[in-house]
């Protein structure tokens, strides 16, 4: 799955991928009338209208970028109808040949998760019949109860040529109350950098692991450690744009031929038409300013890379 996911890089030549992380607050009024007057002020209403808004986001996107990133936070607060627009827009994605990565952070013991490995990449059994659920191409995991945790995913992964991003060194700032605490002089973040390359040793795709990593732009100094630490793992690289990480924070993260890491913006793509620099648009256009916000952080990191 990794290669397939740097095909689509290589392609576009952006590696860019785009957050469907739709609050509400985001979603431009005429879309939520229209979504309301249908369904009313309702789980239902605020469903369609975040489904809505992501159509027009991915219509204007899809031939610019390799991958989208669906954060299932932003579904699930809509209960079920918000989880069916999220398989919908799962499907929308896959539909236009996008890699999807379901942003999920699962991890749990080892029958736990290998239910969320089901759910989330691999099949299910009912009855006589094998099911799949949201069915997404890459998943993000938390580690932090260790390899009984993580190895339900692996195993799924190399089932179904399926990919993860684990937890390594997070973007948010209190990222460091326990990722950076020393254990026997090593910061305890390098050693689940340490097992993510071990975890990925049996799930090789050409030159990169399908377990890849989780690892903050707004920390250069620790991604160009991990970087070195992990020359085999593919870096999915939060922090970019909202969260305070420029271009040249994000160098660090990739290889020296250009490959290794994909970027992540959410808001700063989704919710470009409410930004300054983006304001001509206005909200009626929001899909236009989500295309001009793409072509122009693709511009960015090739300017460093």
């Amino acid at each position: 799955m990794i290669r397939q996911l740097m095909k689509k890089i290589q392609k576009t030549k952006a590696p860019v991928c785009v957050g469907l992380d739709p609050m509400l607050g985001f979603v431009p009024e005429h879309i939520q009338k229209a979504a309301f007057n249908e369904f009313g002020e309702t789980l239902e209403g605020a469903a369609e209208a975040i489904w809505m808004f992501n159509k027009e986001i991915v219509d204007h996107t899809w031939d610019l970028i390799p991958c989208v990133k669906p954060q299932i936070a932003m579904y699930e607060q809509f209960g079920i109808p918000g989880l069916k627009a999220y398989e919908k827009t799962v499907r929308y994605c896959q539909d236009k040949k996008l890699v999807v990565i379901g942003d999920a952070k699962r991890g749990d013991i080892g029958s736990t998760s290998a239910a969320y490995a089901a759910a989330h990449l691999g099949q299910v059994k009912v009855g006589e019949t094998w099911c799949r659920g949201f069915d997404t191409d890459f998943l993000t995991v938390n580690p932090y109860l260790g390899t009984d945790g993580v190895k339900p995913f692996v195993d799924v992964c190399k089932q179904e040529d399926k990919g993860l991003f684990v937890l390594v060194k997070t973007s948010n700032p209190s990222s460091g109350e326990f990722q950076d605490q020393l254990i026997d002089g090593v910061p305890l973040y390098e050693r689940v950098a340490d097992m993510v390359v071990e975890w990925g040793k049996d799930c090789m795709d050409g030159d990169y692991s399908n377990v890849g990593a989780v690892v903050g732009a707004t920390y250069p100094q620790m991604s160009a450690a991990l970087r070195k630490k992990m020359p085999h793992t593919y870096f999915l690289v939060p922090g970019y744009g909202a969260q305070g990480a420029t271009a040249q924070d994000l160098k660090p993260c990739f290889n020296p031929d250009g490959l290794g890491a994909i970027v992540n913006s959410s808001r700063g793509i989704i919710a470009a038409y409410r930004q300054e620099k983006y304001a001509r648009f206005g909200a009626e256009h929001f899909g236009e300013a989500a295309r001009q916000a793409v072509l122009d952080m693709a511009a960015d990191i090739g300017s460093v890379l």
